[in-house]
């Protein structure tokens, strides 16, 4: 992690890209075992903590907001799903369609921090120019 002004969006982004490539193992893992008795789906709290990290600074920029931001705070943490409520008989809690749904809007939301990370550097680059 590099530790810059210039590197703040970066950082975060980063973060993001970690959590949501750990969300798509998790969502791989819970289509894998839709049929495993008792299994519990899992996925990763990432946005909530943003969100409450964003907020803890009020009436302040966006920039000002993500340089003072904890990146040791943004750890990408999973969690299981026991309150989502189970319609078998087996105690499984995953919805395939459900978690189809979910792939394809992580895949995507992947695929544009990429594209920002990816336009940061080039920002970066033509500065640098």
């Amino acid at each position: 992690m590099i530790r810059s002004n210039a590197f703040d969006y970066i950082n975060v982004l980063d973060k993001a890209a970690d959590a949501s490539a750990l969300r798509n193992e998790l969502i791989a893992n819970n289509i894998a075992n839709q049929n495993t008795p008792n299994y519990k789906r899992q996925d990763v709290n990432f946005e909530a903590q943003l969100t409450k990290a964003m907020h803890n600074s009020k009436y302040v920029s966006i920039d000002s907001k993500v340089a003072n931001l904890r990146n040791s705070a943004l750890k990408p943490r999973q969690y299981t799903d026991y309150e989502n409520y189970s319609y078998r008989l087996d105690g499984n809690n995953v919805d395939p369609e459900q978690e189809q749904v979910a792939l394809a809007a992580n895949q995507l939301k992947y695929q544009g921090l990429m594209k920002s990370i990816s336009a940061e550097f080039t920002n970066l680059s033509t500065v640098m120019k």
